[in-house]
C-alpha cells in the first residue's frame, strides 16, 4: 500500500503541473495495461476513463459500474505505475457531504491522488446538479484529503456545453458562474468538455482565471492551439480506448473476410515488451 506521505508528494507535483511552462497532456487509461504504456511513452500523469473502466467490465458509462468496481479498477491502475493517478469519479456515486468526505478516502485508499467531479447527473428532469450541491461537496473533498494528509487535486466538471441546450450566450453565462463558484469552492482545475470553439475557449480562459482542462477529440483546436490560447490541462476521455476497439475491430472484419491475420502482427506490441512492463510492478 502507497504511503499518505508518498501520495501527498505525487499529489502536489500533480497540481503543479496545471501551473508548468508546458501545458499538461493528460492520456486516459482504463486498465493497468493501458496505464503502462502510458508511463512507458513518457506522460508525467495519468487519468482514468469512467467510460474506458466500464466498458472494459462490460457497463455502459454514466455510473451504471458499482462504486466497488470502480474503486477496485482504479487501484489496479495506480499500483500499475508510479505515476499520479487521476480518477475519473463521475458524479460522485451518491449525492451530499458524508458521500463526497468517503469519496475522498476511497480515493486515497486506492492510491489516486485527483478526482474529476461532474455537475451533470445524466437525469432529464434534473440535468444538473444545484450549484450548491457542487460546491459543498468539492470543499468537503478538499477538507477530508487534508485531514487525510493528502491535498487531493480536484478536477470539478461542469456539463453545460456538454448537453448543449440553451443559446450561445447562455450556455457561456452559466459555464463561467459555475466554474467560478467551483474554483472560489477549491477545485484545482475546471473541466468543460464539449469546448470547440477557439474563441470561446479563449474567453473561458480569461473568465475562469483558472487552469481549464479541454476535452480533446473531433472539430477540437489542436493541442499547439489549445495551448496557444491558455488551456493548462487537455484529457481524452475514452477516446484513446475507443480508438484502440476502432483498430481491433478492422482487424477483425479483416480476419473475417480474408482469412489472413498477418496483419494482426505489423502494428503488435511484441510479448515480452508487454511481458516486460509488469516484470518490475510498482
Amino acid at each position: 500500500m502507497t504511503s499518505h506521505s508518498s501520495l501527498a508528494a505525487k499529489a502536489s507535483a500533480f497540481r503543479d503541473l496545471h501551473h508548468g511552462a508546458e501545458m499538461l497532456v493528460l492520456p486516459n487509461a482504463w486498465d493497468a495495461v493501458s496505464a503502462k504504456l502510458v508511463e512507458a511513452a513518457g506522460f508525467r500523469a495519468i487519468a482514468t476513463s469512467s467510460a474506458g473502466v466500464a466498458f472494459a467490465l462490460g457497463y455502459p458509462d454514466g455510473e451504471r459500474i458499482s462504486r466497488a468496481e470502480m474503486f477496485a479498477a482504479v487501484e489496479r491502475i495506480a499500483r500499475a505505475t508510479h505515476l499520479p493517478v487521476s480518477a475519473d469519479l463521475e458524479h460522485g456515486y451518491g449525492d451530499g457531504a458524508k458521500n463526497a468526505a468517503n469519496l475522498a478516502r476511497e480515493l486515497i485508499a486506492a492510491g489516486a491522488i485527483g478526482l474529476n467531479l461532474e455537475d451533470g447527473t445524466g437525469h432529464g428532469a434534473r440535468p444538473f446538479k444545484e450549484i450548491g450541491q457542487q460546491v459543498e461537496e468539492i470543499q468537503t473533498i478538499r477538507e477530508a484529503g487534508s485531514k487525510a494528509g493528502v491535498a487531493v487535486v480536484i478536477n470539478a466538471r461542469t456539463d453545460v456545453y456538454w448537453e448543449g441546450k440553451g443559446t450561445p450566450e447562455e450556455r457561456f453565462s452559466d459555464t463561467v458562474k459555475r466554474c467560478v463558484a467551483y474554483r472560489d469552492a477549491g477545485a484545482d482545475c475546471l473541466f468543460v468538455p464539449g469546448l470547440r470553439d477557439a474563441q470561446t475557449i479563449a474567453a473561458l480562459v480569461r473568465e475562469v482565471a483558472a487552469p481549464l482542462n479541454v476535452l480533446a477529440g473531433p472539430g477540437v483546436p489542436p493541442l499547439a492551439e489549445l495551448e496557444r490560447l491558455g488551456v493548462r490541462r487537455v484529457s481524452f476521455g475514452s477516446g484513446l480506448m475507443r480508438a484502440c476497439l476502432g483498430y481491433l475491430r478492422g482487424l477483425l472484419i479483416g480476419i473475417k473476410a480474408s482469412a489472413n491475420s498477418e496483419s494482426i502482427f505489423q502494428n503488435a506490441a511484441s510479448y515480452e515488451e508487454l511481458n516486460n512492463l509488469f516484470a518490475n510492478r510498482a
